[in-house]
Formats: structure tokens, C-alpha cells, sequence
């Protein structure tokens, strides 16, 4: 007769058999998952953009602004103290507030009615555009002290290209682009415009071009970054249109353009130049500022004394803080941090600091007279397009 297992010899094998089995199932289970992660595709790399020649590579092809993140200052800066330098339209100076005490610490004289302040390509000057003046005064950004001011015509605004190439003197009353050198300031080429008060501008997502708005006329232009010429020009819809500031989204597919007589900003696609739709966010819409997160952007609305808030990824305005006692935000920009928007109060002699979260007035300092294009800095970023400080 065949040998009889015990019984508790039985079980263990079965029990035995069970967990191998089970192992082997685990094991299958592992494999089919390991099979399927390597079934889902990764997501499509996107392709290098082909930029202007010798611009600095785009670091993110999705967010123009990925190089202005909270802090992320340059070597040029990191040792630069932060300020607000602000341009005093009706004063001929600069008044320099250092950001922490929110008091004024200097103040520069400059040439007659200083409209911006604007950090340089190379990041090491800031230059302030003596529009009736007829001059630049370079600032050095380190010690804060004034240099010799250049011989510039009607230099209302200032931007350069970004390849560092050239500067781009936006000449309104002299109805001109004209690119000059970018340290000399020597003239190497005027295009003469047909539209009135060439104002303000902003580049493409890879530098080929850029948009300038005309605000006496209404009108925009879109210029060819490499041959230097006007490609095309538009009016904008809207009769008595006035617009101002120009910014691109992150994503490099929209320009806004502020308009202070539209009361709104205009969308426009910059690759197609077609009519752009009105986007309505206060009276007296102005300046244009980026958040450090690239989720938003803070819109001034000089005629109502109030500020909205457009979230670039639901596409639409999500808020809108009112200054106490009201005022006349204007032009400005964001702190290194993020943390504080910063903005002239044009008919009112003085500058607000508002907090980037809350909408909260953290400060309103007098200044002189007629403040305008103010500058903070350093702000992150590799090199500056103009502006009050426009950075990639």
C-alpha cells in the first residue's frame, strides 16, 4: 500500500501551493502593470525655439517668464541693494526709495521730464529717458549715483532687442523707432513711423519681432526685430482708442495691450497681427506686470484708482483691489520676491505698495511731481527687453 501523508503534512502543502501560486500571480500582476506604464506614452517634448540669432536660448518654450522666478537674481545683480527708482515727470528728478523702510533715500536730478527707468540689456545700468530733455542719464544700479546723460532725441521709452543687439528708442513725438547702440547710444538706423506717439512694446516668445503701440493714433505696429522695419500696421477698433502697455503671455500666444481711453485690454495674436478683441478691466487701464508664478498678471487702471487681477490659465479677471482713498496707479513693476506690487500714482505725487496676495496698500510714499515709469530693482531674470523692467 502507498505511504499515507499526515494530515497536517497535507495542509502545509496546500498552503504552500496556495502562496506560490499567489506569487506567481503577484508576479504576473507586477509584469501586466510594468507592461502598461510602458505603453503610455510620455509626453511630447517640445521642440528647441528657433530664436532671433545670438538671443539667449528660451528657457521654457512654454513660459516666456521662467526666468523670473522669486529671487532667482542674475550674478550681474545679486549684490545690487533692492530700490524703487522713480522718475518725477514735472520735478526733473529721481527719487529712490529703499523698499524695506519705504522711505525716500536719495534723490537724483536729471534732465527735463524723465518719463521711465529702464535696466539695461547687460543689467549693469539703469536709464532714464529725459524725454523733453533730449538725453539719457545713466544710473549706476550698485552705488546709486548718476553718471554723464547722453545726447538722445526724444527719448519717451527705451527698449532693447533681445540679443542685446541694439536699443530701441521709442521717439514718439518724432514719430521714429530709432535702434542704436546699446552702450554708446550711437543712432545706427531710423524707421520712421506713420502712426502718432510711439509708446510701448513687447517681443515675441522667440525675438523675431515685436509690437509697439501708437497712442495718439490708435493704432499698433508689428516690426521685424532682425531687418529693423515695420511690418504691419493696424487701427484699432474702437474710435478714440488709446493705447499703452504691451505684455505677452507666458505662453508666448497672446500680446495684451492696455488701453486707457477702451477702458480694457486688447487681445491680440502677434504671429497672425488680426483684430484684436477688447477685454474690459477698468477706467484708465495702464500698465501690464507679470506675477513671479506666471499665473498672473496685475493690471493698473489709472482713471479708477483700482488694480485687477487676470489669471492667464482660467483666461479671464478673477479679482480687483481699490487703493484706499483712491489714487492713480500708473506704471511700476513687481519685487524680486513677488511678494509686492509697486506702482506711480501719477496725478497724485506719490508711489503704492500693494501686497501681491491680498490686494492689501502696504504703503503710499510722497514723492515728487508727476511720478511715472518707476523701476524696481534688481529683478530676476538673465537680461532686461526695457521698459520699467521687462525680463527673460
Amino acid at each position: 500500500m502507498p505511504r499515507t501523508l499526515p494530515a497536517r503534512a497535507l495542509i502545509a502543502g496546500a498552503a504552500l501551493a496556495a502562496l506560490a501560486a499567489c506569487g506567481t500571480e503577484t508576479e504576473r500582476g507586477a509584469e501586466r502593470t510594468r507592461d502598461t506604464q510602458a505603453a503610455v506614452p510620455a509626453p511630447p517634448k517640445q521642440p528647441p525655439v528657433d530664436g532671433l540669432p545670438g538671443m539667449p536660448p528660451v528657457l521654457d518654450p512654454e513660459d516666456v517668464y521662467a526666468a523670473d522666478r522669486p529671487n532667482r537674481l542674475s550674478p550681474v545683480v545679486k549684490d545690487f541693494p533692492s530700490r524703487v527708482y522713480v522718475p518725477n515727470t514735472e520735478s526733473d528728478t529721481v527719487s529712490v526709495i529703499d523698499p524695506k523702510t519705504y522711505e525716500i533715500v536719495d534723490t537724483i536730478r536729471v534732465g527735463r521730464q524723465p518719463q521711465h527707468v529702464v535696466p539695461s540689456w547687460d543689467l549693469k545700468t539703469l536709464w532714464v529717458n529725459n524725454n523733453r530733455g533730449h538725453t539719457l542719464t545713466p544710473i549706476d544700479p550698485r552705488t546709486g549715483k548718476a553718471g554723464k546723460p547722453v545726447d538722445v532725441h526724444d527719448p519717451y521709452n527705451l527698449y532693447f532687442t533681445p540679443n542685446g543687439k541694439y536699443a530701441v528708442v521709442m521717439a514718439s513725438l518724432d514719430r521714429e523707432l530709432v535702434f542704436r547702440d546699446p552702450h554708446t547710444m550711437k543712432r545706427i538706423k531710423t524707421e520712421p513711423v506713420s502712426c502718432y506717439g510711439v509708446n510701448h512694446a513687447d517681443f515675441s516668445l522667440d525675438g523675431r519681432y515685436f509690437i509697439v503701440s501708437c497712442e495718439f493714433s490708435g493704432e499698433l505696429l508689428k516690426v521685424d526685430t532682425e531687418k529693423m522695419k515695420v511690418v504691419g500696421q493696424q487701427k484699432l477698433p474702437l474710435e478714440g482708442a488709446m493705447p499703452q502697455d504691451v505684455k505677452i503671455s507666458p505662453d508666448g500666444k497672446r500680446f495684451y495691450i492696455a488701453d486707457m481711453m477702451a477702458h480694457g485690454m486688447w487681445v491680440l495674436d502677434g504671429d497672425t497681427f488680426e483684430q484684436p478683441e477688447l477685454l474690459p478691466t477698468g477706467k484708465g487701464c495702464h500698465g501690464l506686470y507679470v506675477g513671479r508664478d506666471s499665473r498672473e498678471m496685475y493690471v493698473s487702471n489709472r482713471g479708477e484708482g483700482t488694480v485687477s487681477v487676470f489669471d492667464f490659465t482660467q483666461n479671464k479677471l478673477t479679482k480687483k483691489w481699490r487703493l484706499p482713498d483712491g489714487g492713480s496707479p500708473d506704471m511700476g513693476g513687481v519685487s524680486a520676491d513677488g511678494k509686492v506690487l509697486w506702482l506711480s500714482g501719477r496725478y497724485d505725487a506719490e508711489v503704492y505698495a500693494i501686497d501681491t496676495r491680498t490686494g492689501t496698500q502696504l504703503a503710499r510714499i510722497p514723492v515728487g511731481s508727476g511720478p511715472h515709469g518707476l523701476a524696481v530693482y534688481p529683478q530676476p531674470g538673465r537680461y532686461s527687453l526695457g521698459h520699467t523692467g521687462v525680463f527673460r
